[in-house]
């Protein structure tokens, strides 16, 4: 009697274990089919999204330098536009408080007129970087954040573009008249009774100000891609970023 109840329960263990076994293949081959079937309906391979990825990155910066290299694309932007120093803001309230506003407002538009200048020179750096990303990359780039395309670009380029936009931005400011005009208003400045004398390296900050304009433009343009249907201009682009 013992062994007909034993084998019973054993029987009906087997019979539960069968049944989870069969549920747990039955669930398993449903996700594999649909795994195979999202995979199908996308289309994309790796190399599809570097290519795509690619593609709205120089689109990005063909917009993004363009929008910054006409006249007044630093100067008219207020998401960009450059302005004075934070060391010198004391010079510019001193200088406003004696009638010498116009000399600041004159120091600042040339630092943008520089900046506008040397936008252009920033796309070689930029398509050397593209050409260069990895599958790895475009894969990062594809599930990261709303700017992770435009983080790459900053982590490969920034410290190449700083080198290649000093001399630029140096000679920009001495055709726009930048030099002189900050010459003018530090020494207007200096002979205020009682200052702290004080003068900002205005090479590198305007280097750095006009770099930091670049990248917000590549990004609003990667935000637009990602965001705006109407954006993506092909059919490769529209894959990879519905």
């Amino acid at each position: 009697m013992k062994k007909h109840v034993v084998f019973a329960a054993l029987f009906s263990y087997s019979i539960i274990g069968f049944q989870s076994f069969a549920q747990f293949n039955t669930l398993k081959k449903g996700l594999e089919e649909k795994t195979s079937l999202n995979k199908s309906s996308i289309g994309l391979s790796e190399e599809e999204v570097a290519k795509g990825l690619k593609e709205a990155l120089n689109m990005g910066i063909d917009k993004g330098v363009s929008k910054l290299s006409v006249n007044d694309g630093y100067f008219k932007d207020a998401a960009v536009k450059i302005l004075m120093p934070d060391e010198a803001q004391i010079i510019e309230s001193k200088l406003r408080a004696v009638g010498q506003g116009k000399l600041v407002d004159d120091v600042i538009e040339s630092l943008n007129r520089a900046a506008e200048d040397a936008a252009n020179s920033s796309k070689e750096l930029f398509v050397n970087a593209i050409k260069n990303l990895t599958l790895k990359d475009a894969m990062n780039i594809l599930n990261g954040s709303d700017d992770a395309a435009t983080n790459y670009l900053k982590q490969e380029t920034r410290s190449g573009l700083v080198i290649k936009f000093t001399p630029i931005i140096e000679a920009s400011l001495d055709k726009v008249g930048a030099t002189q005009k900050w010459a003018l208003m530090m020494n207007a400045y200096n002979k205020i009774p009682l200052v702290k004398k004080v003068n900002p390296d205005l090479v590198d900050y305007s280097t750095s100000k006009a770099i930091d304009g670049l990248f917000v433009k590549v990004a609003d343009e990667e935000l637009e891609i990602r965001k705006n249907p109407s954006a993506r201009t092909s059919e490769l682009l529209k894959k990879v970023f519905n």
